[in-house]
C-alpha cells in the first residue's frame, strides 16, 4: 500500500479556485489508480473524480463535472485536483485515495484537507 498525503486546502469565496495535491510514497505510484472523495458535516463520504494509472481516462461526479479536473504527474507521484467555480456546497474534508488497477476498492487513504467555501 502507498502512503498519501493531501495539501493545499483552505477558504476561498465562492466562485473561487483551489488547487489541492496528493503525494504518495511507498509503492509505484504508477501502478495505482487514483480518486478523490469529500466529505461534508453530517454527510457521507462521495466519491468526486478518478484517474487510470497513466492519465488517460477520468471519471467525475455530476455535481463537480466540468468545474473540477483531475491530473496526475507519475513522475512527481502526485495527483492533482484542480477545482474552479467553488460553490458553497463544495465545502468539505477532501481525501485522495488509491488502488491498485484493476481492483474495486480503494484501499489507501490520505488523512484529508479541508476546503471551505465561503458565499
Amino acid at each position: 500500500q502507498v502512503q498519501l498525503v493531501e495539501s493545499g486546502g483552505g477558504l476561498v469565496q465562492a466562485g473561487g479556485s483551489l488547487r489541492l495535491s496528493c503525494a504518495a510514497s511507498g509503492g509505484v505510484f504508477s501502478d495505482y489508480s487514483m480518486g478523490w472523495f469529500r466529505q461534508a458535516p453530517g454527510k457521507a463520504r462521495e466519491f468526486v473524480g478518478s484517474i487510470r494509472w497513466n492519465g488517460a481516462v477520468t471519471f467525475y461526479a455530476d455535481s463537480v463535472k466540468g468545474r473540477f479536473t483531475i491530473s496526475r504527474d507519475n513522475t512527481k507521484n502526485t495527483v492533482y485536483l484542480q477545482m474552479a467555480s467553488l460553490k458553497p456546497e463544495d465545502t468539505a474534508v477532501y481525501y485522495c485515495a488509491s488502488k491498485l488497477a484493476g481492483s474495486s476498492q480503494y484501499d489507501s487513504w490520505g488523512q484529508g484537507t479541508q476546503v471551505t467555501v465561503s458565499s
